[in-house]
């Protein structure tokens, strides 16, 4: 089965992230999302099949049904304006969006309505989540209610990112715009983990990511939205506070990893032939229950 680990349209400025390959169009931009993947905050030398696709039209589903202005303008490749060849075209299908630019803030906004990941690793030596205490006795995978506001830094690649308090949030970005994303992004969690229920899937946390319109100021959710990349999913029938439920996201590479004795510094192993199979699965079912879609290139 192919995988696309990069693409390569020449001519065109281009910034490479963990996931995802961006092209300068001038007023606008290209993002293809390529089959990489990334965890503990280095890109794996194996990618999954497919995974850009469920990225770009999960995020274009969420972009379609939130209530927030966003950065997205198409996800047809031929609305960059370019002169793709048949074979580019094929290759590109399913993982282009052309938006909007955006003056990125430069903060992950993450919302966590379950104690899990790295929250329930703090609470459970401090009794704290980015330094707010909560009440003694959660166990893993506690309901949060309410939600929890949780900012990091955004990393770059082979960095951490690291977990900020809000009144650090907003010394860097003032207290109005510090309040606004908080306010978004939870109302934002709230909408998707009630669609993500009536699936039989509990969002258990997600991190948005937002910029200014280059040209308006408007505030838009750029990047990503809500993907098994950016995003953890339970299912409702597994999940029981203080047992690890079955994750339909990259939860199951992590859990791979940790089983090797890779030392999160060095390069990373290459992920057996069934882990990528078995993740792949994962996300197309996470993009099959959510949209109610069959995943077009199953």
């Amino acid at each position: 089965m192919p995988v696309m680990l990069e693409s390569n349209l020449e001519g065109l400025p281009k910034k490479s992230g963990k996931v995802r390959d961006v092209y300068d169009l001038g007023d606008r931009l290209l993002i293809v999302a390529t089959d990489r993947i990334s965890a503990f905050d280095h890109v794996l030398p194996t990618g999954i099949p497919d995974k850009g696709r469920v990225l770009t039209g999960l995020s274009a589903f969420w972009f379609g049904r939130l209530d927030v202005p966003n950065h997205l303008i198409s996800t047809d490749p031929d609305s960059a304006g370019l002169d793709l060849t048949d074979a580019d075209r094929s290759r590109l299908e399913g993982r282009v969006m052309v938006v909007r630019k955006a003056k990125v803030i430069p903060f992950e906004c993450v919302v966590r309505g379950y104690l899990f990941g790295s929250a329930w690793k703090e609470y459970r030596t401090k009794g704290t989540v980015c330094a707010e205490r909560l009440p003694t006795s959660l166990v893993e995978g506690a309901r949060l209610d309410p939600p929890m506001f949780t900012p990091a830094t955004k990393a770059e690649e082979g960095e951490h990112d690291e977990n900020v308090t809000f009144e650090e949030l907003a010394g860097e970005l003032g207290p109005e715009l510090a309040g606004r994303l908080r306010d978004l992004s939870v109302r934002l969690y709230r909408e998707a983990a009630g669609h993500a229920f009536t699936k039989d899937l509990i969002l258990a946390d997600t991190k948005f990511e937002f910029g200014h319109d280059e040209q308006t100021g408007e505030l838009l959710l750029i990047d990503e939205a809500l993907t098994p990349d950016s995003s953890r999913y339970w299912p409702v029938d597994s999940y029981k506070p203080g047992v690890v439920p079955a994750s339909i996201d990259k939860q199951f590479v992590r859990d791979w990893l940790e089983s090797t004795d890779w030392d999160k510094r060095g390069t990373p192993p290459a992920l057996p032939d069934e882990v990528v199979q078995k993740t792949r699965e994962k996300y197309i079912q996470a993009y099959e229950s959510l949209t109610e879609r069959p995943f077009p290139w199953k």
